[in-house]
């Protein structure tokens, strides 16, 4: 199943994507109910937005064996977290903005979890239990600050620009993480290209270890890790990512005005 937000007559709304387009209208949100209110509308009549409203985003560092090797890291024997704050999120075809700082911004391809229900403590046995499902992310990264923190141990200016984590365009349920194709395509050409399975830590053992800490609520996005193949992107550009069983989520790059 997919799941889309979307927009209608100024209206934001969840529905189910049928392959035809169509899209059936959930009574509420996902992470309630997926009964639908009867409404159907078309793909091609809506605005497709960024899958959850004003998220908390975790971001997992170096997760990836081929992502370590490519940076010259061993690999991690926990998994390395740091947060994103809100208003990076955006959804399809919404601009990434180049900051005025920007010196080196990149792009980051990942499989994004979308927690649906509250997790505390779970096990690794339970933790897909919590996860409603998976779409496409762009941890977007500007370089050159972000080593200068990671220098001092922290790491969020360089991750935490507006606009630097495009969501979307739906959220897929049913899918496997251990086994999902993964792509960048930077202006056409394909530049990361990669597998889930190369993962260092899973989805479930990712879920367990953060819930462990800190209790996980629905809506709650985890951003995987980015395979190896990272590089610069410049205004003008035109960014895809790509997930199997998710599909392609588009963002152009803006300079900052």
């Amino acid at each position: 199943m997919k799941i889309l937000r979307y927009r209608s007559d100024g209206e934001a709304s969840y529905g189910i994507l049928d392959d035809d387009g169509s899209i059936r209208q959930l009574a509420g949100c996902p992470f309630e109910s997926l009964d639908t209110s009867g409404a159907v509308t078309h793909i091609d009549q809506v605005t497709v937005l960024a899958p959850v409203e004003s998220p908390r985003i975790i971001g997992v560092g170096l997760n990836y064996v081929l992502h370590a090797r490519e940076a010259g890291k061993p690999l991690p024997t926990n998994p390395m977290l740091f947060m994103k704050p809100t208003l990076t999120a955006i959804g399809p075809e919404e601009p990434i903005i180049y900051p005025h700082q920007g010196e080196e911004v990149h792009y980051e391809c990942e499989l994004a979890v979308i927690i649906g229900k509250e997790a505390r403590r779970v096990s690794e046995a339970d933790a897909l239990d919590h996860v409603l499902g998976y779409t496409c992310g762009n941890d977007v990264s500007e370089r050159v600050i972000q080593f200068a923190e990671m220098e001092m141990g922290c790491m969020l200016l360089g991750k935490g620009f507006d606009t630097f984590c495009p969501l979307g365009p739906v959220i897929a349920t049913d899918l496997d993480p251990t086994n999902l194709d993964i792509k960048t395509r930077l202006n056409g050409e394909v530049k990361q290209d990669s597998n889930t399975s190369d993962l260092v830590f899973s989805v479930a053992t990712l879920v367990s270890y953060i819930s462990a800490v800190m209790t996980l609520l629905p809506g709650d996005v985890i951003m995987t890790g980015t395979p190896s193949g990272v590089g610069p992107i410049a205004p003008g550009d035109s960014v895809e990512i790509e997930v199997e069983g998710v599909g392609v989520l588009h963002n152009p790059v803006v300079a900052e005005e």
